[in-house]
């Protein structure tokens, strides 16, 4: 019986190079000149340092930049609330979401199975594992998923025959 699996990882990797690159930019940068704009990061979480919310902004963009040309997806990225630290100096953490959260892994079962394809959705702690009888359906059941959860990404892996 065929089976794939829904699943959201981030290659932590490329996450680490694409922060190395947006430093060395911000560092290069002119309009960065004297001021204390840098991102760093421990694992999974970025924290993103600047002089003002403007600067902190184009650090940002920077970054997802930088993600972007790294094949990272940024709908991955959740920005958490913005802190004020010493002087006008802000920093936000930023997290880099792995994996299927309960709600999204629900969400997934439950469209499979109101479009009543022959297909069995189970949720196997942060992955949804996906079995049918054929290939077509578990095909058709990729672009369902794809083109009805577009707010977090999603890769589609261990398909086996």
């Amino acid at each position: 019986m065929p089976t794939f699996d829904i699943v959201s990882e981030v290659d932590g990797h490329e996450v680490r190079n694409a922060v190395d690159q947006t430093n060395k930019e911000v560092s290069s940068r002119f309009d960065f000149k004297g001021t204390d704009a840098r991102v760093e990061q421990s694992e999974l979480l970025l924290t993103v340092y600047a002089d003002d919310e403007f600067k902190l902004e184009q650090v940002l963009d920077i970054l997802r930049s930088k993600l972007t040309k790294r094949k990272i997806d940024v709908r991955c990225l959740e920005k958490k609330q913005l802190e004020k630290i010493s002087g006008n100096k802000v920093k936000q953490e930023v997290c880099v979401k792995t994996g299927l959260d309960s709600d999204l892994a629900k969400k997934i079962v439950k469209i499979l199975k109101e479009n009543k394809l022959k297909v069995q959705a189970s949720i196997q702690g942060d992955s949804v594992r996906v079995s049918g009888a054929k290939k077509d359906i578990l095909q058709e059941a990729i672009q369902l998923v794809k083109r009805t959860v577009t707010d977090f990404p999603l890769q589609y892996q261990n398909f086996r025959d």
